[in-house]
């Protein structure tokens, strides 16, 4: 528990750090040229295709009349659109996480390693080949879970816990083989999965909660057509933030994690009170104080 608490909040300190600010925009800038792109080509046929199918449909015409007859006929014009948008929601979330964990996680892994672990020995346990295999079978047992639970999503609280357990699994699978192919040898990586499993499934399910939350921004746009074009991209950026948030919490985890494991093979760990500085915006200084009062308040 310390180990992970130690991690969350270190996690969300370095989301302030001006680099990982600078690198949420580049998974940004590509989210939503994919996002406006397709949805300049393909948002009328899809809506026009959920409105011709639920207009086809003798119980929904019965529902229609129904609500009518309550006052709440104005629903029919928001339904084509929140259904649209809780259909893409995934897809945009998955290409999300892939995206960031392919551009932005070795980058705040080796942030996290050069200001915290400067001195934890690289054996490279995993391959970049090897990476986009093991990302691309999770992705597909997640896509294969979300199909076959999707008749659940009917049952009112499944869809709130169904939808982020799969997300939080998939995460967890793909930042925790991330941010330990470059530190970890092969060996190492399965004793810490096998060692830290809960706990950083734990992680992968809160964070997968937490990516929940920007679902209310994106369907927001749906009932303000005209701040959609803005609050849409808002929503991919909130979701680039929680994956980014994800990589730096699973990194200062298993980086602390394997520096731990090598302390107990007899391998000292690197002084990180010492070699990693006080504020986030400066670098590490090349001449640590030499005064022994000076490692009695250790670097956040």
């Amino acid at each position: 528990m310390t180990l992970l608490l130690d991690s969350f909040w270190r996690a969300a300190a370095y989301c302030m750090h001006p680099r990982v600010i600078a690198l949420s925009f580049l998974p940004l800038v590509i989210m939503v040229a994919l996002a406006l792109g397709l949805g300049y080509f393909y948002w009328d046929p899809a809506l026009e295709w959920v409105r011709v199918t639920l207009e086809s449909s003798a119980w929904i015409t019965r529902l229609w009349g129904w609500l009518e007859g309550l006052g709440a006929g104005k629903l029919k014009t928001v339904l084509a659109p929140l259904i649209v948008i809780f259909a893409v929601t995934p897809v945009i979330v998955l290409v999300a996480l892939l995206i960031v964990a392919a551009l932005m996680t070795p980058a705040l892994v080796a942030l996290v390693a050069e200001r915290r672990f400067p001195h934890l020995e690289r054996k490279r346990g995993g391959s970049l080949l090897f990476s986009l295999l093991w990302s691309a079978g999770s992705t597909l047992l997640a896509l294969l879970a979300l199909i076959v639970s999707l008749p659940l999503w009917l049952v009112p609280p499944l869809i709130l816990v169904l939808p982020p357990l799969i997300w939080g699994w998939l995460t967890y699978r793909v930042m925790t083989f991330d941010v330990l192919a470059e530190h970890a040898s092969k060996a190492e990586r399965v004793a810490l999965i096998r060692e830290h499993r809960g706990w950083l499934l734990g992680i992968g399910i809160l964070t997968g909660y937490l990516g929940a939350a920007p679902s209310v921004v994106w369907a927001s746009g749906t009932l303000f057509a005209a701040a959609f074009v803005i609050l849409a991209p808002v929503a991919i950026w909130i979701y680039t933030l929680v994956f980014a948030f994800s990589s730096l919490w699973f990194a200062h985890y298993g980086l602390a994690a394997l520096e731990k494991l090598r302390a107990t093979q007899g391998i000292p760990p690197a002084p990180a009170s010492i070699l990693e500085p006080l504020a986030l915006g400066d670098e590490p200084s090349a001449h640590p104080p030499a005064t022994a009062s000076s490692s009695a308040f250790p670097a956040p």
